[in-house]
């Protein structure tokens, strides 16, 4: 009995998602072996499982971009303070978040900031590098790491002081197409985020208070989690002139005029392989997403002393044959069939293969789908195409069961009673803004740390009374605790 417990707190989970959603979460990145906690407070270790999942974002996204006429580039991890002082706006958002490094066997004569973003140290470059309206458009991409001392308690991938992401700089000689761009990047985040992850989110605009530090605007994708918080996804900031003007980036028009250029800044972070862990995992352990997932299927053939040898010998034939998929083989001899059960499960291998002497009489396998543990035989001639299909359902039902969370527990509210009710009950809200900083500041107090999380972009206008003050108003915003 010690031993079989023993067995079970160290592969299983000891806690429900839906009892205890912080203790289960700490569980799943752990006992899937996504990743560590490191000697640095707030910081954690990637590891390879969820390593490979961040390569296969950063290799679609990057795909995508490279189309869109974005190039690569990688500027110092360290800035200057003259430069970081240069936006006052912006600083003063990041200010209390930027770790400083001031001494180097000396005391430095001017303290270096590691980079919590990198506009300040690009625009002194872009500076130089724009001279005339042929120098533009200016689209370049890095992809890196940052650093944020946040004060708040840490959660791993979804809040840490260090994360990578993509930061993308462009720069236009017009307002037009420095806002069609943004359109244009917050659509491809979005698909990313519905094809690939299988997670359904929210494109929206934020309010003036919570807009990026230095922009005109920020859009940005909303994401909801299963514990009734909100989460900023993938986002673009419109700049306006702002950068332009801190930092004299100027081109010459095809009339000769100086002209101040117009900017966008645009990411998205690790913070997502959180969030699809969050959305998707249950209470045996995470659950990938085909398209994502480092290991598409994993074969584990069923092993009799008798038959040990012909059951292996055809799983490997079958592992040649699923060429097109990224396929795990498990021929593992210390394990049982059910230990390798339960640990593919917790580490949400999207389908499972199971290959036996009884399957094998009748030319078959048994296909088990990790999302919703659904069995059923396919006849190994024709295997190829059957997986595929298997796989695609997969991946279509993790979208809608995500898009199905997100909408159940989205709720209407008329008044400040209906709203209290809806975070106290956690829900994410859905109400009429008069758009006032003092409704918007009051939302916050009546209800204990919630916010306006975002104003829809593609839903339709709701005409209504202001849920704090209750003057007319054809505003509508969602509204909820966060991360």
């Amino acid at each position: 009995m010690a031993e079989q417990k023993e067995n079970k707190d160290t592969l299983g989970l000891n806690v429900k998602k839906d009892e205890n959603f912080s203790e289960w979460y700490t569980q799943v990145i752990q006992k899937a072996d996504l990743a560590d906690y490191s000697a640095v407070s707030g910081c954690i270790v990637f590891k390879p499982n969820s390593y490979s999942i961040w390569e296969k974002i950063k290799s679609i996204v990057d795909e995508r971009l490279k189309e869109m006429g974005v190039k690569n580039a990688y500027f110092p991890l360290f800035i200057p303070e003259k430069l970081l002082m240069k936006e006052a706006k912006h600083m003063e958002g990041f200010s209390p978040e930027v770790a400083w490094v001031t001494e180097s066997g000396s005391k430095l004569d001017e303290r270096l900031a590691v980079r919590p973003t990198s506009e300040t140290i690009m625009y002194d470059s872009y500076s130089r590098w724009i001279r005339s309206w042929r120098d533009l458009p200016l689209k370049i991409n890095q992809w890196n790491n940052v650093v944020r001392w946040e004060f708040k308690h840490a959660v791993p991938f979804l809040r840490t002081r260090e994360f990578l992401w993509n930061e993308g700089h462009t720069v236009f000689a017009t307002k037009e197409e420095s806002e069609k761009e943004a359109k244009e990047i917050l659509d491809m985040y979005y698909d990313v985020l519905q094809d690939y992850l299988a997670l359904y989110g929210i494109k929206g605009k934020k309010t003036e208070n919570e807009k990026f530090a230095g922009a005109e605007y920020t859009t940005a994708i909303e994401l909801l989690m299963p514990n009734g918080r909100a989460i900023q996804g993938p986002d673009a900031h419109v700049d306006g002139q702002n950068f332009a003007k801190a930092f004299d980036i100027k081109y010459l028009d095809k009339d000769g005029k100086l002209q101040y250029a117009w900017q966008n800044t645009w990411a998205i972070t690790t913070r997502m392989i959180g969030v699809l862990i969050a959305v998707h995992g249950d209470d045996r352990g995470a659950v990938l997403p085909p398209k994502i997932a480092p290991v598409q299927a994993v074969i584990v053939p069923i092993l009799f002393e008798k038959t040990k040898d012909t059951v292996l010998k055809k799983a490997r034939e079958i592992k040649e044959s699923l060429k097109d998929f990224s396929v795990l083989f498990d021929d593992r001899d210390e394990c049982t069939s059910g230990w390798k059960f339960n640990e593919w499960e917790m580490k949400g291998v999207p389908l499972r293969i199971e290959v036996g002497p009884r399957d094998l009489e009748k030319n078959q396998v048994v296909l088990v789908r990790r999302d919703n543990g659904q069995k059923e035989f396919a006849d190994i001639k024709g295997l190829n195409k059957k997986v595929s299909e298997v796989l695609d359902r997969i991946q279509n039902d993790m979208f809608e069961k995500s898009k199905s969370m997100t909408l159940k527990n989205t709720v209407d509210a008329a008044d400040m009673k209906g709203l209290k009710k809806a975070i106290g009950s956690g829900k994410m809200a859905d109400a009429v803004w008069c758009k006032s900083a003092e409704c918007e500041a009051a939302v916050k107090e009546k209800t204990e740390g919630a916010k306006i999380i975002c104003i829809p972009l593609e839903e339709p206008k709701k005409k209504g009374k202001c849920v704090c003050c209750g003057k007319s108003s054809d505003t509508h915003v969602l509204i909820a605790k966060s991360y």
